[in-house]
C-alpha cells in the first residue's frame, strides 16, 4: 500500500511539472522571449492552454500557410501589373433635326457666329519609362494652365473654351434650332473657321468637350458615330462665302442704341436673314466684324455674357417664326 502511495504521488509531481513547464514555456513565447524553432506545445495540447494566453482559432489563423503567402505574392503582383484602360475618345451622334438644304438660300433663318472664340491646344511633353518622349495635346484653359499663360505673357481670359461650350448649348438645345432654321459657325481667335452642323450634339461636361475640340483641330472635322455625315468641320475662311446673299450681319456692342430683339428680327423682309456675330470671349474689343458689318445694335441696357446674348436672338426668333 505504501509503495502504491508513493507511486500515485510521483505521477500526480510529473504531470503537474509537465503541465508548470509548458505554462512557462507559452508564457515566454507570449512575451517574445523564446526565439526557439519549434511549435508551442499549446498547439498539441490546447486542453491546458488558458483562456487569455492562447485561443485556438486566433491561434490558427496567426500561423501563414504557404497557399496564404502565394496568395497574397500573387495579389500583390496583380496589383503591380494592373493599368488603367485608355480613355475613350469623344463621340458624336447626330439627332433627327432637318436642317435647311445648302441650296435653299430664300428661308428666313438665324446665323450665330461665336467670334475670337478660344480654342487653341497646347502640346505637353514628359519623359517615359523607356526614355521615349510622350506628348500630349490638351485644349488651353485658364483653369489647368494659369502657369503656362504666364511663362507666355499672356493673359489667362485669352484661354476661355468655356465660353464657347456654353453658348453651343444654349444654341443647340434652342427650340429654333431643332426646328432647322438656326446656323452656327465659330471663328476662332487664331483665325480657324468653324462649321458646326445643326444636328451634332455636343458633350455636356467641359472636359469631353475640350477632348473633342483637341481631335477637331488635329483631324479638321468630326463625323458621326452612327453615319458618314461630317458634324464638325473645319472650312475656309472668309466666313461671308457661307452665308446667304440676303443676310443681314449685325454686331452688338453696348454703346450702340438699344432694341428689343423681338421687335428688330419683325423688321427684317420675309426673305432676309441675319448673322450675328457674337464674341466668344472674356473681353477684349468687338471689332472683329467690322469690316463687313451692315449695323450694330444694343440688345440690352446691361452688359449681358455670350451665351445670354445667344439665348435672347433664339427666343425671339421662336416668337416672330411661331416656334413652339
Amino acid at each position: 500500500m505504501a509503495f502504491t502511495s508513493m507511486l500515485t504521488l510521483l505521477i500526480h509531481w510529473i504531470g503537474a511539472s509537465r503541465l508548470v513547464f509548458i505554462v512557462l514555456q507559452e508564457v515566454l513565447i507570449y512575451q517574445g522571449l523564446d526565439q526557439s524553432p519549434h511549435l508551442p506545445l499549446f498547439f498539441f495540447y490546447p486542453e491546458f492552454a488558458p483562456q487569455k494566453l492562447f485561443n485556438s482559432n486566433n491561434f490558427c489563423q496567426n500561423i501563414p500557410t504557404m497557399s496564404d503567402q502565394e496568395q497574397a505574392a500573387g495579389k500583390r503582383k496583380r496589383a503591380r501589373t494592373q493599368s488603367c484602360p485608355p480613355p475613350e475618345l469623344p463621340q458624336l451622334v447626330a439627332e433627327q433635326h432637318v436642317p435647311i438644304p445648302s441650296h435653299d438660300k430664300d428661308t428666313q433663318r438665324l446665323i450665330v457666329v461665336l467670334s475670337n472664340a478660344s480654342l487653341e491646344t497646347y502640346k505637353a511633353v514628359s519623359s517615359g519609362r523607356s526614355g521615349t518622349k510622350d506628348e500630349k495635346f490638351s485644349l488651353l484653359n485658364s483653369d489647368e494652365h494659369i502657369g503656362i499663360m504666364r511663362k507666355m505673357n499672356r493673359d489667362i481670359s485669352e484661354a476661355r473654351p468655356d465660353i464657347t461650350h456654353q453658348c453651343l448649348l444654349t444654341l443647340l438645345d434652342s427650340p429654333v434650332n431643332k426646328a432647322g432654321r438656326l446656323q452656327i459657325f465659330i471663328h476662332t481667335a487664331k483665325g480657324v473657321l468653324i462649321e458646326v452642323n445643326p444636328s451634332v450634339r455636343i458633350p455636356r461636361t467641359f472636359k469631353r468637350f475640350a477632348g473633342l475640340m483637341v481631335q477637331l483641330l488635329h483631324r479638321l472635322s468630326i463625323r458621326s458615330t452612327n453615319s458618314q455625315e461630317k458634324l464638325l468641320k473645319v472650312i475656309k475662311n472668309p466666313i461671308t462665302d457661307h452665308l446667304p446673299p440676303n443676310c443681314r450681319k449685325v454686331t452688338m456692342s453696348f454703346e450702340a442704341p438699344v432694341v428689343r430683339t423681338k421687335d428688330y428680327l419683325e423688321s427684317l423682309n420675309p426673305n432676309e436673314s441675319v448673322a450675328i456675330f457674337v464674341g466668344a470671349m472674356a473681353k477684349g474689343h468687338d471689332d472683329f466684324a467690322d469690316s463687313f458689318k451692315d449695323e450694330t445694335i444694343s440688345i440690352s441696357n446691361y452688359s449681358l455674357s455670350a451665351s445670354v446674348a445667344c439665348s435672347k436672338f433664339c427666343h425671339a426668333a421662336e416668337e416672330v417664326w411661331d416656334i413652339l
